[in-house]
Formats: structure tokens, sequence, C-alpha cells
């Protein structure tokens, strides 16, 4: 194992998790809390236990060992005073006292029951009443009514000495109750200090724990992520060469270290951004240089290009109309030949000039009404329109902010061409169309002419791309090619609906406002002449 696999491979606690802390914290509290309630409750329980037993047991047997002294002393003076005087009327606390002696003895047994000591002084107290009892009051008390027994004064001081002995009895009695309840008291204070001593420490103990749960979680969690937070807002704005400091437990470590290498790729991929950026801006800065050399090499060419093929064309023109018919048929061949090219020349170079100028020269932008710029461009064509029988029907256009210039050479190039593309011995008929679709408008132009193949749907927008020779239509095929070209410059596109093939429907849309417009653009007078001079 390399030393880099041990250092990423933490023993002990440090590999520990932050559930794992969690789960050990909360399993180590709940135990600690269980220990402690089960102290405070056998604690509440043994002080219930003393206090019952003080109450109920002690208390109560010594109360009833007082009740029985009293019972008994009710018994003495009831026979002795029978005894004496032959009174009946002496009996009734005798007989009161024998029953409260019956049921105190009874609940002594009860209360003492489990207590060697207390029913020993029972039986002892027991004793000496029934020594008593036997000796001198029963007798006394089954003697005849109305005169005095003669039995209570044979045995009046040995009735004395036995009462003594009862009385001895429930004096040792009552004493060691007496003791009992005191010793029962002194425990019961006992254990209710030491129950709020031990509530005490419970207090404390959940004190304590809740301080070193709050600062574990300090120190394992919130610190961690709140110092994980700081580097993190850091890096996000900008200071992409600091490290994220890895803290805590080992998830939270584990995280920074990912955050970190997702830093440290983000610091390569910026490193490969900008040195992209920075070819990006060269190659831009020069393809803007050779943009500009070469539409002024096109404004240069085109109109220098003017003047030696007027001469040409005037020239090859004079030859034509002079010396027609004196030469041979191969020369009057080769003559035209010379006026038709040098004618297509012309026209070639002013397409061309007109297609570099698209987004270039005419660019004033301003609200334009499509529907009064179509109206201009029939027109405009009305001689032709008249000539090919066409009908032009127009939707009502919307008001766009556009160039108006492009706009006219858009809808005369697409209506031109659906003019020229008809069916031979057919009138044309042409029909334009506007649907809004969100933040652009979607134009149509649809015309029943000789259509296009779909193999042919883009090809068609490819600057001098004809799909027809001269001999059958006439042009430069440079129309279609313009009409994307302004299209696009006014943030649109323009294809070929391949859907329809009663003939060609071509489909564009345009926004309501153009992009703006980026780089530098050339005007008519820097660049050149905006129209070429008429060919003579």
């Amino acid at each position: 194992m390399t030393g880099d696999e041990t250092l990423s491979r933490p023993r002990g606690l440090s590999s520990w998790t932050t559930s794992r802390w969690l789960r050990v914290g909360v399993a180590a509290s709940l135990a600690l809390l269980t220990a402690l309630g089960l102290i405070g409750a056998w604690v509440l329980g043994r002080t219930a236990s003393l206090s019952d037993d003080l109450v109920d047991v002690r208390s109560q047997a010594l109360g009833t060992s007082f009740r029985l002294e009293s019972a008994m002393l009710n018994q003495e003076t009831g026979v002795r005073g029978y005894g004496l005087t032959g009174n009946p009327e002496f009996l009734t606390p005798y007989r009161q006292g024998i029953a409260e002696q019956t049921a105190d003895t009874a609940s002594l047994s009860r209360l003492l029951n489990g207590n060697p000591r207390g029913l020993a002084d029972l039986r002892a107290v027991q004793d000496a009443v029934e020594t008593w009892q036997a000796r001198i009051a029963r007798p006394i008390a089954a003697a005849p009514a109305g005169t005095p027994s003669a039995l209570a004064t044979e045995r009046a001081s040995e009735g004395k000495a036995d009462f003594d002995r009862v009385r001895t009895a429930l004096t040792g009695q009552q004493e060691r109750l007496r003791a009992d309840q005191s010793r029962a008291r002194e425990d019961l204070d006992s254990t209710m200090r030491t129950r709020n001593w031990v509530f005490a420490a419970i207090a404390l103990v959940i004190l304590a724990l809740a301080g070193l749960v709050f600062e574990a979680l300090r120190r394992g969690v919130t610190d961690p992520l709140g110092q994980l937070g700081i580097d993190v807002r850091a890096v996000s704005e900008g200071e992409f060469t600091r490290p994220i400091a890895a803290t805590g437990p080992a998830d939270l470590r584990r995280l920074s270290g990912e955050i970190d290498v997702m830093r440290q790729r983000l610091v390569q991929e910026l490193e490969v951004s900008e040195e992209s950026r920075r070819l990006l801006d060269t190659q831009t800065a020069e393809l803007q240089r050779s943009n500009s050399e070469l539409e002024q090499f096109a404004y240069v060419a085109s109109h220098d290009l003017q003047e030696p093929l007027r001469k040409v064309s005037s020239f090859t023109q004079l030859l034509q109309r002079r010396y027609a018919g004196q030469l041979d048929d191969k020369a009057d061949q080769y003559i035209g030949f010379a006026v038709d090219g040098a004618n297509r020349m012309q026209v070639l170079i002013n397409d061309l000039l007109d297609f570099s100028r698209v987004g270039r020269v005419h660019h004033a932008h301003q609200s334009v009404d499509l529907g009064s710029v179509v109206e201009e461009t029939l027109s405009a064509m009305s001689v032709t329109i008249e000539e090919t029988g066409a009908q032009v029907t127009c939707d009502k256009l919307p008001s766009l902010v556009a160039d108006p210039t492009q706009m006219g050479m858009l809808w005369q190039n697409l209506i031109g061409n659906a003019v020229k593309f008809r069916r031979p011995g057919h009138q044309p008929r042409i029909r334009v169309t506007a649907a809004e679709e969100g933040p652009l408008w979607r134009f149509t132009v649809t015309d029943d002419g000789i259509g296009i193949a779909p193999q042919y749907a883009e090809k068609v927008f490819v600057i001098f791309q004809r799909l027809h020779t001269k001999d059958v239509y006439s042009g430069s095929g440079i129309g279609l090619a313009m009409c994307k070209k302004i299209v696009e410059f006014h943030g649109g596109t323009i294809a070929v609906d391949p859907d329809y093939t009663d003939g060609t429907r071509i489909t564009f849309t345009l926004a309501e406002a153009p992009p703006s417009i980026s780089g530098p653009a050339a005007n008519s007078e820097a660049a050149g002449p905006d129209h070429a001079e008429p060919t003579p």
C-alpha cells in the first residue's frame, strides 16, 4: 500500500462520519439519561416507600398503641367502679374497652406484620392484659350487680400489680414504636436529601450533556460547514486559487475534498477557456480585418470593373450594329456571344454589389408597414404582373421595426420568383400570409408554379446556385441567397416548406425588432458607389 493510499484512509475516530458521530452521541446520551432516570425512579420509589411506611405503619401503629392503652384504662376504670359500687353502669366502659381492645389488637397485628420485635411487644401486652382480665376483670364483671364485690376488695393489691404490668408492657411497646417511628423519619429525611442530590446531579448532567452536544455540533458540524461555506463563497466570487479547507468528520472532509477537486478542475477549465478566448479574440480580430479587406476589395473590384466592362460592352454593341450582316455568320455569332457575356457580367457585378450591401449599407431600422411595402413592390412589378396575368393576394401584414430598403428587396425577390417560375401557359396565383407566433411573425409566399424538389430545398439559398440554365430562366441565382441574408439580418429564418407540393411555398420569420447590429458597418460613400452606372 502506498503512502497516498494510507493517507486517504483515515483510521480511528478521524474516520467517523457525521452520521456515525450522531448515532454514537445519541446512543450514549440515551444510555446516560436512562441510567439517571432509573436512579431517579429508584430514589422516588424509595422515598415514597419510606413515607408510606412512616405514615401508614409506624405512626398508625403508635397511635393504635395509644388507643389500646386508652381502651385498657376504660376497662380498669369500669371494673374498679363496678367492684366498689355494684352499679352495672360501670360495665358499659368496660365492655366498650374490650371491643376497642379487640379491634386495636387486630390492627396492631396487621400493622406489625413482618416486625418480629413489634409482634413480641404486642404478645407481651396481650399476655399482661390476659392475666389481668383472667384474675381481676372478668371475675369482678361476673359478680352480681347491686352490691359491692368482695373479690374487688380481696384482690385490690393483686389487680393493681397486674394492671401495672399491663401499663409497663404498653409503655415498652410505645417506646419501641416511637423509636421505630423516629428511625423511619430519619431514613425518610436521609432518602429525601439523597433524592434532592440525585435530581440536582441529574439536572447538572443534563446541562453538561446539552453543553457537550452543542459544543460537539459546533466543532464537528457547524464550524466545518461555516468554513466550507466561506471558502465556497470566496471561490464563487472569483478567488479560484483559494483552496478548500478540509475539516470536521470524515464525510465533511470528503465533501470538502470533492469540492476542492471541482475547484481545481474549474481552474483548469478556466485556464483553457481563457486561452481559447484569447485565441478566439485573435481570430475574431483577424476575421474582422479579413472581412473588412474583402468588403473593400469587393467594392473596389466591382467599381474598377465597371469602366472596362462598359467599354467592352459598348464596343461589342457598336461592332454588332455596324458590322452586322457584313461579316460571315461565325463573326456575327461571336460578336453576339461577346455582347451577351458582357451584359451578364455586368448583371452579376450589380447583383453581387446588392448582396454585399445587405446588413452593411442599408441598416436604417425604423417602423415599417409591410403591407405598404408589398403594395409598392406590386406597383413596381405591375408590367410583369400584367403581362403574365398573375393574381397576387395578400393578407393584412403587420408593422415591424426593419430596414425599409431591405424589406422591399425581400418582397421583390420572393414575389418576382413566384411570377418567373410559373408553369408554361399558366397564369400564376400567389398568396402572401402572416401569422403571429410568440415573439415572431411567420410569413409565407405561396405560388402554384413549377415548385422546388426536396433535395434542392437548401441549395436554392446558396449564392449563384441555379436549378435551370439561363436559356430556360434568366437571372444570376442570387435572389434567394439575398432573401436569406436579409431575413437572418433581421433575426429570422427562411426555408422551403417541404410539405407543400402544388408549387412552392417559402416561409420565413421576422422579429418585431431586429437584433442590434455588431461589428463595423461600412457605408456606400466609404466603400464605393451605391449603384453601378447603367450600361450604354
